[in-house]
Order: structure tokens, then C-alpha cells, then sequence
């Protein structure tokens, strides 16, 4: 099926200003608050969306140049050199990165390969990636603060990239990946039904698809979902789902979140 490249990039718009509200709406002792990630604050979750939208807005606009910042990298060193900002500049920054890297994606060929961190990325892949991030880490934030984001139907793209890193999931732990077919039947926030495989697979997840997202973010433990998942295979994957590059992440731990998995945190 086509990707809808410009529509992609209208809803990963579409998350950043959800996010600017949530931002723009905090106070100095939120900004400060420790997130469930450990060692990160709200400033953090903020800072790193910052930085990574300006490393994506160079890989759109220059190959070259975004391989030259990737040899300069110092790992996580840009959170540290941010501590010392102030919550306004913070802010300001996200927002300037997060416009330039929109502005920047716009007139790109959807058929473009784009350079990343590992391999090379469709442009459809590449933004679907920023709308993953965006969406997770504002997820960090308001998880911690007096503040709401309700889920939207934009999950759904979530849900795809939860679905394209099944394998990378077993590999990136040194396991052979499980490929039995499993069959996804999630509900999005509108009521409306995301589904991915056959549905005669021997094994299946169902529920809703917020509930879904947050596992295979690593968000939530799947203790504390309310997600329906039969069969050894759709068992394991959600065990180790992780649509973030990097090694293996801590995910969170069962109990964290008590009484969402009796419906829709969205």
C-alpha cells in the first residue's frame, strides 16, 4: 500500500502541536519533575526531542553534512550541556527544531533514501520514526505532569513502525527471531479498527491500539494493559517489543501504571 508521504508529515505536525500545548503549559517545578525514564527530567524528554528533530533536519537537507555530526556525536553528552538552559529556551529551541525539521520534510522525494543512525530509511520511514519519538517521549512528559495529550488516530503510525521492528526487536536482544504470523486487531482512539496480518493466524494481539503503542515503545509493562494476546508467538514479541534503535531498553515495570489495563489511557 502507498505510504501518503505528505499526509505523514501533516500528522507528525499534527504531534508537535499537541506537544507544543502540553509544553507551553508548564510550570517551573513540571520542567524539573523526574520522568519514569531513569535519569531523565521533563527538560530532558524536551532537550533530546530538540536535538534529534535538528540531527533529522540535516539528513534532509545535506547527506554529507549529517554524516560529519554523526563522527562530532559525544552519545547522550547533548543533555548534560543542556541542563544549564533555562525552561524558556528549552521551549524555544523544541519549537524552532521541530518547524525546521517540518519545513525541511515537506519538498523531500517520499522515494528518497535517507541516512540515519543504522541503515538508510525511506522517507516514509524516516518521519514515521520522528512521529514515533515525538509521541513517545511526549508520552514521558505527560505521564509526569498536570497536563493532557489524548491519543489520536496518528497512533496508527505507531502502531506500523510497533509492527516493522518485530524482528529487529529479537535480533537487537540476540535471539532468533519468531516469525509465525500474528494477527493485530487494535482499536484506535476514534473507535475505528487498525488491523495488520490474517486473521486465522495461530496467534493474535487485540485491544487498544494506545495500549499497544505504549508496550512496543516500552512505555508500559504489559502487566498494565489491556491488551488481549494469545499464542507463544504474539507472547514473546510483546515480552521484548521495542521500536526505538539502540540497545535493549529497561521498558517499565508491572504496577507502574496500575488501572489502565481496565480500558484506553487515551
Amino acid at each position: 500500500m502507498a505510504v501518503d508521504y505528505r499526509g505523514l508529515v501533516d500528522d507528525l505536525e499534527g504531534e508537535h502541536r499537541d506537544l507544543e500545548q502540553v509544553l507551553a503549559s508548564l510550570g517551573p517545578d513540571d520542567w524539573e519533575r523526574d520522568s519514569h525514564a531513569p535519569g531523565w527530567k521533563v527538560r530532558d524528554q524536551c532537550a533530546h526531542l530538540a536535538y534529534i528533530d535538528e540531527v533529522a533536519a540535516i539528513g534532509l537537507r545535506d547527506v554529507e553534512a549529517f554524516k560529519q555530526s554523526m563522527a562530532e556525536q559525544d552519545g547522550l553528552k547533548y543533555l548534560e550541556r543542556n541542563r544549564a538552559r533555562s525552561h524558556e529556551d528549552l521551549l524555544n529551541w523544541w519549537r524552532e527544531a521541530s518547524s525546521g525539521l517540518i519545513r525541511d520534510a515537506r519538498p523531500v522525494d517520499p522515494k528518497a533514501r535517507l541516512p540515519w543512525y543504522g541503515p538508510d530509511m525511506s522517507a516514509s520511514s524516516y518521519i514515521t520514526a520522528r512521529l514515533m519519538e515525538t509521541w513517545s517521549h511526549g508520552l514521558d512528559i505527560v505521564d509526569v505532569v498536570p497536563a493532557e495529550r489524548p491519543d489520536t488516530d496518528r497512533i496508527r503510525h505507531v502502531c506500523m513502525i510497533g509492527v516493522q521492528t518485530r524482528k529487529f526487536s529479537y535480533i537487537n536482544r540476540g535471539l532468533e527471531p519468531n516469525d509465525e504470523p500474528v494477527f493485530l486487531d487494535l482499536t484506535l482512539p476514534s473507535g475505528a479498527h487498525w488491523t495488520n496480518g490474517a486473521p486465522d493466524a495461530p496467534s493474535r494481539i487485540t485491544g487498544p491500539a494506545s495500549h499497544f503503542c505504549r508496550v512496543a515503545a516500552q512505555r508500559r509493562h504489559l502487566a498494565d494493559t489491556a491488551l488481549v494476546v494469545e499464542g507463544e508467538a504474539a507472547q514473546s514479541w510483546m515480552d521484548i517489543a521495542q521500536t526505538f534503535a539502540g540497545p535493549p531498553g529497561q521498558g517499565r515495570k508491572p504496577g507502574q501504571f496500575p488501572g489502565e489495563n481496565e480500558g484506553d489511557p487515551s
